[in-house]
Parts: C-alpha cells; structure tokens; sequence
C-alpha cells in the first residue's frame, strides 16, 4: 500500500496539442497518467501515446546515469567526470580551431521545452556567428517558415485555420485525425473538423492516401509532390472567372498582376497529367473557397517536404488571401502572443532574421541561414569536408538524425569521425550510440514547463503552465541545467559565456534564480492576459498559472483577425507576393521530370502509435506484435505479383531498403507510403524497439546538396522516386 498518493494536474508535451493530463504519483513515483476531463480544450481526451508516457518515464532501459563511451562499450561516470573532461576538449577544440569547428543538433522533442529551446539557442549563439546550428525544422517546417519570411517579411507569422468559425477546411498534406494538428495547437481537433460538417460546412483532404482524417471527410486523391501544379490551378481558375476582389486584395498586397500571369498557364486541364485530378473537381473547389464566406486551406508536413514545399506553402497562403480569407474570420488567421508592440516587434525580428538569410551561408552548398540554421541533410558533409569550419565537435540533444535525416549511414559513419560528440537523451538510440558522452535528461514531467514555441499556433488563445510532476530519476538533469554547467565550465574562455555568468550571479544578489524560468514567466507577464508586472490585476504570471489556473486559463474564446498590419514585417506592411525564387520554382516544375527506371513514387504516413523514432519502446504501443511495414495500390501489386505481407526491396536513386507491405484500395496506383522513424538496429539500449527493427525509409533519400531544397534547406522526404522488386 503506497504511503502517499497524489493526483497532479500537467499537460502532455508529446505533440502539439498539449492535452490536459492527470498524473497519479504514488510515493513521488509517476504510476499513471490520463486525460483531465476539466481541461478547457482537450476536455478529458489524450492519445494513447500520452497514456503509454508513464512507461517512457520508468523504463528500464532509460538512461539514468552519465555514460562514456569506451572501446568495450559504454561505462557509467560521475558527472563532474563527465563535464570536466567534455569542457576540456571542447576548449581544446575551440582554441585550435574556433567556434566554427563546433556544431549543435537539435531534435523534435526540444521544441516542446521552453528552457531546452533558450538553453540550446544561448549555447549556439554564444560561442559565436560560426558555429553550426541544426534542427529538426530542415526536415518538416523550414519552407513554411520560409514562404512567411517573403510574404510576410518574417517566417514566424504562420497563419493557421480558424477551425472554431469555417464552413470549408482544405487540408492539404496533413493527417491531423492522426498527428492531433502541427503549426496547429487544437485539442480534439477531429471533433472541431466534425463540428464543421454539423454546421453544414465540408472538410476535403487532398492526399495521395485516404488517410485516417481523409476516410471521414471527403478524399481527393492526388500524385505526390504535385500540390503546387493544384494550387496554381485553383488560382488561374478564381482570376480567370473574376472571383477575385481585385481592389480589396491591391490595398494590401504588392504584386497581384504579377501573381495572375504567373498562374495563367495552369489551368486545370494542364495540370490534370500532373496531380490525377479532373479538372471539373478543381474548378468546383477554386469556386467553393471563393464564395464560401468563412473558407481556409491547411497545409502541413505532407507540403513541405517535397522538391517544392517553398512554394507550395507560399501558394496555400497566396489562394486563401486571393479567395479573400486570409485575416478573417473562419478563414487563415494569425495567431500571436500579443506582446506589446507587436507590430514593432515584428519588425525588428523580421529585419534581423532577413538580414542573417542575406548574408550566413552554410560552408556546403552555400544555403541561407533560415531562422539561423542550417540544412541537417549536410551535417555529415560538414564534419567529414576538410576545410574552414569543419565540424569538429557536435551535440545532440533530443534527437535522432540517423534515422531522420537523409542518408543517415552516412551520418552514422560521420559521428565516428568526431573528435566530440555528446548526446543529451534519456535512451541510447541509433544516433547516441555512436557519441562519445551520453548525458541523462529529464522527461517531460520531471521538469516545468510552458509551451513557449506554440503559443502562436493555438486555434483557442490559451495559457498553461506546470510544474514538475516527480522528480527525477537517478541523476537525469534539465538541459538548461547540464547546458549552463558547461557555459560555466567554458566562461573563462568564451567571452559571452563570461557574461552570461556574470548576469546570473548579479540576477542572485538580487534575489532573483538566474535560470529560462524567469524569462518565461516577463513573456506571460507581458503579453495578453498577463499581469503586465502588477499593473494587471488578477492578471496571470507562470506561478499564477500552476497555482490558481492549473488546468490553464482562455485568454479568448476566438482568435483575433483584422490584424495582418501586425503581422507583416516589411516597412510599408503590406504583403510582398513578387519574388525571383518563387518564379524560378514555378519554372522548375516543367523542367523536373520522373527518371526512368523508377515508375512510382513514395510517400511517409504518420502513424497513430508512433512518434518519429522515439516512442517504439512502450509496450502499451508496441503491443500485438507491431512491426513496420508499407502501403500499395492493390493494382499495382497485382501487376508486380506480391501479395499483402510479402516483402518486397524498395529502391530509389539514392539507397534501398526492404520492407513487408500491405495493400489496399486506399491510396492513389503508382504510390508506396513507408513510415519513417523505423530502422532500429540492435546498437543501442532501447531492447524492445531493436526487436521491432524495421527498415529507416530515409536511407531512400538524398543529402547531396543539389537535393536539398534551395530556399528553406529543406530535405527532400515524400514524392522520391521509387521503384519495387519482389524477393
């Protein structure tokens, strides 16, 4: 009989809707987790990934101490021992080499800790404007991000539906039934796209597969990587029969005469070779989005990482302000953290993120800094290319680019090259099996938290806050811990790391924890239903929220909208649609072509027990013998002679791989879809994910530069050309 049970209310950081939890500690041990039925949004729903995360936390094979590795495997260190002597080299490599020579990934799973993010960002930004900076954003956000920056003049304005008041949702290359929404934060987001059928409203999902959101709304089957040939359709329609709002659209956007020649050639029939679609369904669906009043298309992953996700992304949002729903309601509207002087602030950032893309180049390929990153398709070029800036040392923190970025044997082989690599992770995976260092983090629930990056995305302006739910387990740190000890251990060497430490112990002597919290909490003071630092009464504050508020407070019942003056960054606020590069996309979908000897081509899926590569040690959803496998065209089958389960080799210009597959009438002939995130291989620690095994999908892709998206360095991930040979 436990000693003390308590019933702590959190929410989950697993993906982006942040459902309400209610975690159940028994003597300070997480025992169970499940949904928070007085949640405002999620209101008693989670996912079972959320309800499995009570394993991830006790799992046995958790990395718990600081491990080394050895030529015998790995060996348990004190962590003193351990960041001494990662301080020492990397100092060393600092003072031979500089600041270039150092590199930093970060993973997927970051983004949903507000000090991981601030401590990784101080850590990159501190040694200085050479060193190597990575995320996950090159392979699934980068091109949203950048069609905002030349729209809007800074990628961080993304405008998202306003699912609450539509009658008509296109979603485009998302499978939200299953992902529960990206650039999207809306809790039971299957019952708010359902609610639009109860208003008599429809739902369409453009898709090659009938996924599981599309096989409850209305499919419309498409080639992959041909959206941005559909939407230039739907545009060459809506100008052709004048549904346009030409004067309204020209108060404020620049290039509208521009943007009606460059879509004039694309009309339906024209584009019909390209994605599969008649052309009397893409006339009826230009007409719908023009003169339904509350109308928006929703794009994601799927639109992202094709060869054209730039544009693509550029033209969901160009068709939904030529259609007149952008900044209205039940249209595209922009979310926003309402700090004051957004406008301004908007500005400012915007001008510095554009000037960084102007002038950082990455040292292979010559890419643009977008939002100060770099493609991670090239990390492994970049630590094995002899030269200025060759990488040297690398961190990884809450991630796993072997299985995520293209050609990930060749990063496997790259991190062996190092001469420092650490990893901070709480499993010994693909990636952190091959680091020299192997640091223990805290998961979700061992840590406070506010969700930070996605406040910007919440379809219902929304605050919340927790703190830790249990302490944590064995010696597991914080990041921004584990990050501020080797700032520390670094400071008489690097001269923002100096005063960075200064700051904190000025911050102490003042009665102030120098530490990401006290920053969190002047954002939740100084934007919308804060407390404006006491000239708010009963306005909120980080302890406010977990206090008095800890099932989260509603800030509005509705997302604002007549506000795209604020959102735009560029001086004169108006939208600037006439861009070369955009041009130059539009010219290459002529000149592409599909190469012989590859006749289909593949696609990822998202998975509803999966989360990328990191979730496939839970038993709960490991549970029924799962195994990886792909999906094909019944016809296309037949014609290959393979049967639903028979393996099959899978083959790409770039790599192979083998895989069983499933068919089914439920996605479009001449495609396969493989989930990603599998290829577990029997290195690292996580025992029940090796046996799972299954095959890493991105070993059919490409890091070669000229594959890499020009734009955004985005990686080239869904639409690769394919072909399928029986064993």
């Amino acid at each position: 009989m436990a000693d003390k049970i308590e019933h702590k209310v959190t929410f989950c950081r697993i993906c982006e809707p942040l459902c309400g939890m209610i975690a159940t500690v028994e003597d300070g041990r997480l025992v169970a987790l499940r949904p928070d039925k007085r949640h405002p949004l999620s209101a008693g729903f989670a996912c079972q990934k959320g309800i499995a995360f009570t394993e991830v936390v006790n799992d046995p094979d958790r990395v718990t101490v600081p491990l080394r590795r050895t030529a015998d495997g790995f060996e348990e260190v004190s962590w003193d021992e351990a960041m001494a002597d990662i301080a020492s080299r990397l100092s060393s490599i600092l003072r031979e080499r500089g600041s270039g020579a150092v590199g930093w990934y970060f993973g997927n799973p970051g983004a949903f800790s507000y000090s991981h993010v601030l401590a990784a960002l101080a850590f990159v930004k501190g040694l200085g404007r050479r060193s190597h900076f990575f995320t996950a954003s090159s392979q699934d956000t980068n091109s949203r991000l950048m069609a905002s920056q030349l729209l809007y003049g800074t990628p961080t304005s993304v405008p998202i539906p306003d699912l609450h008041r539509t009658d008509l949702l296109v979603v485009m290359g998302a499978n939200p039934v299953v992902s529960h929404g990206s650039f999207l934060t809306a809790p039971r987001i299957k019952d708010l796209m359902h609610d639009i059928l109860k208003r008599n409203g429809r739902v369409v999902v453009v898709d090659p597969r009938r996924s599981e959101t599309a096989s409850q709304f209305e499919w419309c089957g498409i080639v992959p990587d041909t959206d941005s040939h559909l939407l230039l359709s739907l545009l060459q329609v809506m100008f052709a029969e004048e549904l346009v709002d030409t004067s309204r659209l020209m108060s404020y956007a620049e290039g509208l005469d521009w943007l009606r020649c460059l879509a004039e050639p694309f009309t339906p029939e024209a584009t019909q070779p390209h994605t599969g679609i008649d052309p009397g369904a893409v006339r009826g669906l230009a007409r719908d989005l023009a003169t339904t009043p509350r109308a928006a298309i929703y794009g994601r992953l799927g639109t992202c990482a094709g060869r054209y996700g730039t544009l693509t992304s550029y033209l969901i949002d160009v068709v939904n302000l030529v259609a007149g729903n952008l900044d209205v309601a039940g249209g595209s509207v922009f979310g926003s953290l309402d700090l004051p002087g957004q406008r301004w602030v908007n500005m400012a950032l915007g001008a510095v993120l554009r000037r960084t893309y102007r002038r950082r180049r990455s040292r292979i390929g010559g890419f643009p800094s977008l939002i100060g990153s770099e493609p991670a398709a090239l990390m492994a070029k970049e630590v094995c290319t002899p030269g200025e800036r060759q990488m040297r040392a690398l961190f990884i923190s809450a991630g796993n680019p072997v299985l995520s970025v293209p050609n990930g044997n060749e990063l496997e082989s790259a991190l062996g090259s190092l001469e420092l690599s650490v990893a901070l992770d709480f499993y010994l995976t693909e990636t952190t099996s091959q680091c020299d260092y192997i640091l223990p983090v805290t998961t979700m629930y061992e840590r406070d938290d506010f969700p930070l990056t996605f406040q910007a995305f919440q379809a219902t302006p929304f605050r919340q806050a927790t703190e830790a739910v249990v302490a944590p387990i064995g010696q597991a740190r914080p990041e921004w811990v584990i990050v501020g000890e080797l700032m520390r251990r670094l400071s008489g060497r690097v001269t923002a790391f100096k005063v960075l430490s200064a700051t904190g112990r000025l911050l102490t002597r003042v009665g102030l924890q120098a530490s990401p919290r006290l920053l969190a909490d002047g954002i939740i003071r100084s934007t919308a239903g804060g407390n404006l630092f006491g000239l708010r009464r009963g306005g909120l504050t980080f302890a406010r929220l977990t206090d008095r508020h800890p099932h989260g407070s509603v800030i509005a019942p509705n997302l604002s909208t007549g506000v795209l003056k604020k959102s735009i960054s560029y001086p004169r606020g108006r939208i600037r649609l006439v861009h070369d590069e955009i041009a130059e996309q539009v010219a290459m979908l002529s000149r592409n072509h599909h190469p012989d000897g590859y006749p289909l081509r593949m696609i990822g899926m998202r998975e509803p027990r999966s989360e990328n590569s990191w979730m496939h040690n839970s038993p709960l959803l490991m549970r029924g013998e799962r195994t990886h496998h792909g999906l094909m065209h019944v016809d296309d089958a037949a014609e290959m002679n393979i049967g639903d389960g028979d393996e099959v080799r899978v083959s790409s210009p770039f790599g192979q791989i083998t895989v069983p597959v499933a068919v089914t009438k439920d996605i479009v002939p001449g495609v396969i879809a493989v989930p990603h995130g599998w290829g577990h291989k029997g290195t690292g620690g996580w025992r029940l994910a090796n046996r799972a095994g299954g095959a890493n999908v991105n070993q059919l892709t490409s890091s070669d530069p000229a594959d890499v998206e020009s734009l955004s360095g985005m990686a080239w991930l869904t639409g690769v050309p394919v072909r399928i040979d029986t064993l």
